[in-house]
């Protein structure tokens, strides 16, 4: 990894965008001399557990011989050929793509490191020069003239380097003339190598321990339980009053899910709290469940079968609960499998039913499928009828702005409903510019998996336009907190603004709303969810 001395925004601002001369189709990776830009690999015993493809002992991507099995090449060139029937989008992005550039400067990695295989265009030509060369005419008679090449042990590496530097957030399709999806090709790509044993442990292990204790972090059904009790006595201790928070209730009208982070870590913490005030001051029917205690899904990042095997708690739970549907919390990821693969995967399921807020009698019809709403589509129904007292004074300390997490964003459409709730909830909010937020928005730089340590130089790099947007509001609006809905967001964005953008904090949208919601029969609060005061109540103190 690249030192602390040279992690340094002055050493990282050192980007050249001007092409070299090697030729692209060169597919070498020094990954000694790359340190801070890869991940880890796979460890076996995740694997193992999985009954996934495997090497027989530990490797490092800077081994020479990676244990692949004798036919990978095999392997790897007749999946591709299986996925190119199944998905017929792949065989269309494999042969429309007319290198026109305007995804070039697009994508995050891109403009934070300059390195042109970060291109989406030619980040999709890694694999498409295996394409070419196999199931084209043109590639098998003319060869590298058309842009072909051999599938080899560098191409794979190369592979390795790259693919993993691309956290699906789909900026570049927005930008696509033609609409291709570098992410679908990022997907199948991921899948190809895991086939032959190839993935990087920070999906890996959180896959292992989500399908063996049902989230990510591994925690077992009462670690769950001593978690959301801990929780509950720590908001009495803030609000002065009881909080009964459902776990495994059978019968319960709703099953709420979130990401696993909300309960074990901060800023996601303060985002539960603000759950929990919420639904004790609606009276909301719901429970919680020990075995679907996780809301994302890093299968989304390993392979489509991985999704379907992940997400079947979900709906297995709420039919063992006998719930009416679910409602879901503050996730990227979680909501793009929701949202796009959920009812596909499983079926839509008989035994849920339309959902249907209890408080407001709102039917969300946009969730007929699925049988499961957006805790921003709940939460802004409230509060458009009225059902919720907020006080936004209470939010005075705070001048926010807002991250368009990539996926509740660009994938669910979800880009009114948060702003609607944080402009009810907070008097200083304040944009970022409008080529950074909405559906144009900036990743994080360290989704689909790649929110670990070991690649830090590259995150930040890819964290620079967000990390810029967000010092430009600090600078003209004097923003002091960044929210956002997105488990993975709250947990590598601080890094990111820490780096980029000092002293901005991360939080949630519904910390907001724990912090601004007037509780029926509450006594006087004097701080927030953090134990910071009130602004208010600095100023009177001062008088």
């Amino acid at each position: 990894m690249s030192s602390e001395k040279e992690l340094k925004a002055e050493n990282l601002l050192k980007i050249k965008h001007t092409p070299t001369h090697r030729d692209w189709k060169d597919p070498s990776i020094d990954f000694e001399a790359k340190r801070g830009n890869w991940c880890y690999s796979g460890v076996v015993k995740s694997l193992k557990y999985l009954d996934l493809p495997r090497p027989e002992t530990k490797w490092a991507p800077t081994d020479e011989d990676w244990q692949l099995p004798e036919n990978w090449q095999e392997i790897i060139l007749d999946g591709l050929r299986q996925r190119l029937e199944r998905f017929r989008t792949l065989r269309v992005f494999m042969d429309i793509c007319v290198r026109c550039g305007a995804c070039a400067d697009k994508c995050h990695f891109f403009i934070g490191s300059g390195d042109p295989k970060n291109m989406p265009v030619l980040r999709a030509e890694l694999l498409r020069s295996i394409y070419r060369k196999e199931y084209t005419l043109a590639g098998k008679l003319m060869g590298k003239m058309v842009g072909a090449r051999e599938l080899t042990l560098p191409v794979l590496k190369e592979w390795f380097y790259y693919f993993y530097q691309c956290t699906e957030c789909r900026r570049c399709s927005v930008y696509c003339p033609y609409g291709i999806d570098t992410a679908e090709i990022t997907m199948i790509v991921r899948e190809l190598m895991a086939e032959v044993g190839i993935s990087i442990d920070w999906i890996a292990t959180p896959i292992s321990n989500c399908f063996r204790t049902g989230n990510h972090l591994g925690i077992q059904p009462h670690g769950f339980v001593d978690s959301i009790e801990f929780a509950a006595d720590d908001l009495k201790e803030i609000i002065n009053m009881d909080v009964e928070v459902p776990i495994n209730k059978k019968g319960a009208e709703i099953l709420f899910i979130t990401p696993s982070a909300d309960y074990f870590g901060e800023p996601h913490y303060f985002t539960l709290l603000g759950y929990m005030m919420l639904f004790k001051e609606i009276g909301l029917d719901y429970t919680f469940s020990t075995y679907a205690s996780e809301g994302g899904n890093f299968g989304l990042f390993h392979s489509h079968d991985m999704i379907k095997r992940l997400n079947a708690k979900t709906y297995a739970e709420a039919k063992r609960l006998g719930v009416k549907w679910i409602l879901g919390g503050e996730c990227g990821h979680m909501w793009r499998v929701y949202h796009q693969y959920m009812c596909t995967m499983q079926g839509e399921q008989g035994n849920l039913e339309m959902p249907k807020s209890p408080i407001t009698g709102t039917v969300f019809e946009n969730a007929a499928s699925t049988k499961m709403v957006h805790i921003a589509e709940f939460t802004a129904d409230l509060i458009k009828n009225g059902k919720i007292k907020l006080d936004p004074s209470r939010n005075d300390h705070w001048t926010p702005t807002y991250h368009d997490s990539c996926n509740p964003s660009r994938a669910m459409g979800l880009l009114d409903e948060p702003r609607y709730i944080l402009e009810n909830c907070c008097n200083n909010f304040a944009e970022m510019p409008e080529n950074t937020i909405r559906e144009h928005t900036f990743c994080c730089g360290s989704g689909a998996g790649l929110g670990t340590d070991e690649n830090l130089e590259m995150r930040l790099r890819g964290g620079l336009p967000r990390g810029s947007a967000v010092r430009y509001v600090r600078d003209e609006n004097n923003v002091n907190i960044l929210l956002c809905m997105c488990a993975i967001d709250k947990a590598t964005l601080p890094a990111l603004c820490d780096f980029w953008a000092p002293p901005v904090q991360v939080g949630g949208v519904h910390e907001m709303v724990g912090n601004a919601l007037i509780m029926t029969g509450e006594e006087e609060r004097k701080t927030d969810l953090r134990g910071e005061p009130y602004a208010a109540k600095e100023e009177s103190e001062d008088v």
